[in-house]
């Protein structure tokens, strides 16, 4: 398989997960009115959803290293599409929550064994590079979902959104049946045993340099998920602006990350990923400190409220592929288990974001700028602990 081939087939895996988190945004206000519940249990349907993506991002990796790539990720887009269909015919609102919780349990598959396939034939700055041009391509996810969620719910109800969720299911399935390559040989396959598998991820979580790198990109990714989690108060209630609005915050979000992605694939075999990764560290920094600067003084209106917005995703597009890179490299022959932990601390971030944090601030501008540059300094702060903690490690 060519390596713009791949990247797109791993892209397309990787959108799933974000595509069935923000389609149904704009649809939130409907399903409380149709099931007559409030926004605080609507809520639930995206806290559960990304609870279940978290638990199961912890083993889909392990399976991939014991049972191959491919066969993991089939399986799970047949589950997610079962899910769909499921939340789609959903008769009430518990059985709504059900299947959104099988739709989480099955939407991570693609993006963490996609990463180990990418780690798999692929090393140093073509790995960067790959990575790179994965996120520009998986980026128009979350600029296209919400947007064509609103226009759906507008035009046939929010259930549409999940026959859409349904029938990009069964096209990731037969184009990962035509396409998707193998790329871990039955030879290097750990063993499917509890034992080694408690004691691979005893042995991951007892190395510091690690843990701390997997919590700085969880963190690096908490300004993205604090949005996305507050998108229908952000727009409807702090904005103003309509359902069929979300663009505004969205759109800024992904031509960021486009944009950063770009400029990283293009400067990948050029720059050393520490490089990289630290004035991706700075712009972040900066967009989170605008945000902050311009809600103080300001009343939040496009389109002065997103720029910030386009700053941090910029950098954060600069930075990911390299400590991703770094992060996956520390086991090369428990690839699977470091995505799968990995992608668990990431979407553990975001579902406790989700569920806890962004209801606290989503009514006030200000208060969301702030928890941006919060996670910010976290991601900063972690990253620089566990390079030092590596550097001396060398030293030693």
């Amino acid at each position: 398989m060519s390596f713009r081939t791949l990247t797109f087939m791993l892209a397309g895996l990787a959108m799933l997960g974000p595509f069935a988190t923000d389609a149904y945004l704009p649809a939130f206000h409907s399903i409380g009115a149709e099931f007559e519940v409030s926004q605080a249990m609507v809520q639930q349907t995206l806290s559960l959803y990304l609870t279940c993506f978290a638990v199961m991002s912890l083993f889909y990796g392990t399976l991939s290293d014991s049972f191959g790539r491919r066969s993991v990720i089939i399986g799970s887009l047949v589950l997610f599409g079962i899910g769909s269909v499921g939340a789609m015919l959903a008769p009430s609102f518990g059985w709504l929550l059900f299947f959104r919780g099988l739709q989480g349990c099955s939407a991570g598959a693609g993006r963490v064994v996609g990463q180990a396939i990418a780690r798999d034939r692929y090393q140093g700055a073509e790995a960067q590079r790959l990575f790179a041009n994965i996120t520009m391509v998986f980026s128009l996810a979350p600029a296209i979902a919400p947007v064509l969620g609103g226009y759906l719910t507008n035009l046939s109800g929010w259930r549409s959104v999940f026959g859409l969720l349904a029938v990009l299911s069964i096209l990731l399935i037969a184009a990962s049946l035509r396409k998707l390559p193998e790329t871990l040989p039955v030879n290097r396959r750990q063993p499917f045993r509890l034992r080694v598998i408690v004691s691979n991820y005893l042995h991951a979580l007892r190395h510091p340099p690690f843990v701390l790198a997997i919590l700085a990109v969880g963190f690096a990714f908490s300004g993205f998920a604090l949005y996305i989690s507050s998108a229908a108060s952000f727009i409807m209630k702090i904005l103003g602006l309509s359902e069929t609005a979300f663009g505004w915050l969205f759109i800024p979000f992904i031509l960021g990350m486009m944009s950063g992605s770009m400029v990283n694939s293009r400067f990948a075999e050029k720059l050393a990923p520490a490089t990289m990764i630290h004035c991706g560290q700075g712009i972040i920094a900066l967009g989170a400190l605008g945000n902050v600067v311009y809600n103080a003084f300001f009343t939040a209106s496009v389109p002065w409220a997103v720029l910030p917005i386009f700053v941090y995703s910029f950098g954060l597009s600069l930075a990911l592929p390299g400590m991703t890179v770094v992060t996956l490299g520390t086991f090369p022959s428990m690839r699977g288990m470091a995505s799968s932990l990995q992608s668990f601390v990431q979407m553990t971030i975001f579902a406790v974001i989700s569920g806890t944090i962004a209801p606290l601030l989503f009514h006030d501008a200000l208060l969301l700028a702030l928890g941006m540059a919060g996670g910010a300094a976290m991601s900063i702060v972690l990253w620089w602990a566990s390079t030092s903690r590596t550097a001396r490690r060398g030293e030693g």
